[in-house]
């Protein structure tokens, strides 16, 4: 479990990041939704999951459940609030990629799985997070 947990620790001053601004800032983003999730007892599994499929932001264990976690930042509503990005087509790409994962690891095959949706939106001090647990379902 220490593996994953490297990327909540701050960055030292003096290391300049090369990624975009928009990158480090769903980095962050990434880093409140898990903060606020391993307080209400979820436990990381993977981070960033990445396959040909897709990408999953976070996968979490709760209990007997497996949880794909996805999250959405926006700094300003003006264009849309961040939990209704998540839209019919990416709730299609996080099944296809969550399935995939399912059939990589089989350890977790037979656990119930949940999609859960972390919405973090403002600025720094005035930043709002609002947890979707189930937000939505894969239909047969």
């Amino acid at each position: 479990m220490a593996r994953f947990v490297h990327w909540l620790r701050p960055r030292p001053a003096n290391e300049v990041s090369v990624r975009a601004p928009h990158l480090r800032r769903g980095d962050y983003a990434e880093r409140v939704a898990w903060r606020h999730l391993q307080t209400h007892g979820l436990t990381l599994v993977r981070r960033n999951w990445r396959c040909k499929l897709g990408e999953i932001d976070l996968i979490c264990a709760e209990d007997d459940y497996i949880v794909f976690v996805e999250v959405r930042y926006r700094r300003n509503p003006r264009y849309g609030f961040a939990a209704e990005t998540v839209d019919r087509h990416k709730q299609a790409k996080l099944i296809r990629a969550a399935k995939f994962f399912l059939q990589r690891y089989p350890e977790y095959h037979d656990r119930p799985l949940r999609f859960d949706v972390v919405a973090v939106q403002g600025r720094d001090e005035e930043l709002t997070l609002e947890w979707i647990p189930d937000a939505f379902q894969v239909l047969a």
